[in-house]
């Protein structure tokens, strides 16, 4: 099959199937339509307005992501929540790539009492910026996927390592995320997705990175990396984002999601019935 490689929302795509003109163009369409709505790097984006003035925004993805933004929350006390955009800016990493920390600043805590939606709209009663990296490309995955339906055999859609595959297994390396020349473990991705995320992707400072507790704008310290594997990226890019806080693993099996992670001391852990296979080191 003939691999499609292209940059967009900040990454880098690989699309294996057999794609025509007509379903390039419809990919095309479909990111740059999503970005225009959710990219807080963009300035004539939604979100980018919402953080500016607060108010409406039309939204087809409002509702499935901020209702996986709420039972994240519930999940982790908190600790997840897409106000995290004004963290996020606090340490550096704003739409301009400044990578300047200043003083940590944590999320409201009760974003919902911000933030409402309906099946196709988001109001922000104050401006708010919204950050949806703990799920947003996974859903992006997921449309791209869906509207690639009439594309006939195996279809493989690969967004920055956010992954979902149709058809034939794919043997998926997860990357040790001390070392990128180096797995600690392997899975046969079939008919699902596997997304994934790491303390050292988007990385600056002094020990700074893009995975914070929103309760208190500091990045996290005690996982180092995660995978989480679903039959929809959506809930794999959610629940990996949940698993490096307490209360990922109940969300995880509450959603039929399995996982590994890695702890920043070199340890790893999975789900019970987790398919992967992982290299350990024997005692």
């Amino acid at each position: 099959m003939a691999i499609w490689r292209f940059d967009a929302i900040g990454t880098r795509w690989e699309i294996e199937g057999d794609l025509d003109d007509g379903h390039r163009d419809r990919v095309g369409s479909l990111i740059e339509g999503f970005d225009r709505e959710w990219s807080r790097f963009r300035s004539d984006s939604g979100v980018t307005r919402l953080g500016a003035e607060g108010g409406m925004l039309d939204a087809a993805d409002a509702a499935p992501m901020l209702d996986a933004y709420r039972a994240l929350s519930t999940a982790t006390d908190g600790a997840v929540s897409p106000l995290v955009g004004d963290s996020l800016v606090a340490l550096g990493y704003d739409a301009s790539y400044s990578l300047t920390p200043g003083e940590s600043v944590a999320a409201p805590r009760a974003w919902t009492d911000i933030v409402s939606w309906t099946d196709g709209a988001v109001t922000a009663s104050v401006p708010s910026l919204l950050d949806v990296g703990a799920l947003g490309k996974g859903r992006l995955v997921d449309l791209v996927t869906a509207a690639l339906h009439d594309v006939g055999g195996d279809l493989v859609v690969d967004a920055g390592g956010d992954i979902r595959v149709r058809g034939g297994a794919v043997r998926i390396g997860l990357e040790h995320p001390y070392d990128a020349t180096k797995a600690i473990g392997v899975v046969a991705l079939q008919d699902a997705a596997l997304c994934a995320s790491a303390v050292n992707r988007r990385a600056w400072g002094d020990g700074l990175h893009h995975v914070l507790d929103a309760r208190t704008g500091v990045p996290v310290r005690t996982w180092a990396a995660t995978w989480a594997i679903a039959k929809d990226a959506m809930s794999a890019d959610a629940v990996a984002t949940a698993l490096f806080f307490d209360g990922g693993p109940e969300l995880a099996a509450e959603w039929g999601v399995e996982w590994v992670r890695m702890s920043t001391d070199g340890r790893a852990e999975s789900s019970p019935r987790c398919p992967a296979e992982l290299f350990l080191a024997r005692p």
